[in-house]
């Protein structure tokens, strides 16, 4: 199978220049004339979207300049310029701040970068203390980090799991329950992509990043369909709708908290709205304790 551009195995750096060019096109290729307010002088258009002499019509920017831009050339790019093409692209603030990412990267050091994530002790100590919440913390490559006994119970037994499985994009992709488990197991695997490439548009050395998504592309089909996307999003709330082996159905509401002493971990909590069957189903669980979470530990 082939892997995506970009990505290996290995844990190769990924081609920020590469990304760069690919994200711009793809972005250009969903407009319409219509959809920016140009005309359509033609039914037969040789390219889908817009063309780049009208994206850069739109973006105030000389063609050539623009071109070379999507080539992956963002050396010197200027942060207005950058802001105008995002206008011009109608781009989401997710997406925005990928494409500056990409386009003008900040320096990391490599050594903080490939290194495993620490979860500090007094957030342990919280997870812990959030009973009846299931409640873990992710990383930047959808690593989980640290959870409560409500999040096994609900989720899985994560402990029994090695630790390089302890990864919302193996589980997600690799891990046949888990298709079970998520009613709309496509919008979850959407979700954990548009993470991903998010974040290697951070820290496209990482080699770690780098090999997940190397690993991902040669093992799943599905995941390799949705990196060629290059879509990319946050979900900071929502609604998480699961089927639960011991419980049946669940509809659980979410919310994302970034850390502020280190924006690369989120704590991700999960409650049921007071007096609905969720609700109940969650205090079931909480009073099962540790055979809820062996009866639904991962193989």
């Amino acid at each position: 199978m082939d892997e995506q551009p970009g990505a290996s195995a290995a844990g190769l750096p990924l081609d920020r220049r590469a990304e760069l060019s690919e994200f711009l096109r793809s972005r250009r290729a969903r407009l319409k004339p219509e959809d920016v307010g140009l005309p359509d002088f033609g039914r037969h258009r040789r390219v889908p979207g817009l063309r780049r002499e009208e994206l850069a019509q739109l973006a105030g920017v000389s063609v050539a300049y623009y071109t070379r831009l999507e080539q992956g050339n963002g050396r010197n790019v200027s942060a207005e310029v950058l802001d105008s093409i995002a206008r011009a692209l109608r781009l989401t603030d997710a997406e925005h701040a990928h494409l500056s990412h990409l386009a003008k990267p900040k320096s990391h050091k490599k050594k903080p970068a490939a290194r495993q994530q620490q979860v500090r002790s007094s957030l342990r100590q919280l997870l812990d203390t959030m009973e009846g919440v299931p409640a873990y913390i992710v990383g930047r490559r959808s690593e989980i980090l640290a959870w409560n006994r409500m999040a096994a119970a609900v989720f899985g037994d994560w402990d029994r799991l090695p630790p390089a499985e302890r990864n919302w994009a193996r589980l997600v992709f690799l891990h046949a329950e888990y298709r079970d488990l998520f009613v709309d197991w496509e919008q979850k695997a959407i979700d954990v992509v548009c993470g991903l490439r998010m974040n290697a548009g951070c820290y496209p050395d990482d080699p770690r990043l780098s090999a997940l998504v190397g690993e991902l592309s040669v093992k799943s089909e599905e995941f390799r369909r949705l990196w060629a996307t290059h879509d990319v999003k946050e979900k900071s709330h929502g609604v998480k709708r699961l089927h639960h082996p011991l419980v049946g159905d669940l509809s659980l509401n979410f919310e994302s908290f970034r850390l502020s002493d280190d924006s690369d971990q989120a704590l991700l909590t999960y409650h049921a709205e007071p007096g609905s069957p969720s609700a109940q189903s969650l205090r079931l669980l909480a009073s099962w304790g540790t055979d809820a979470t062996r009866a639904v530990r991962s193989p």
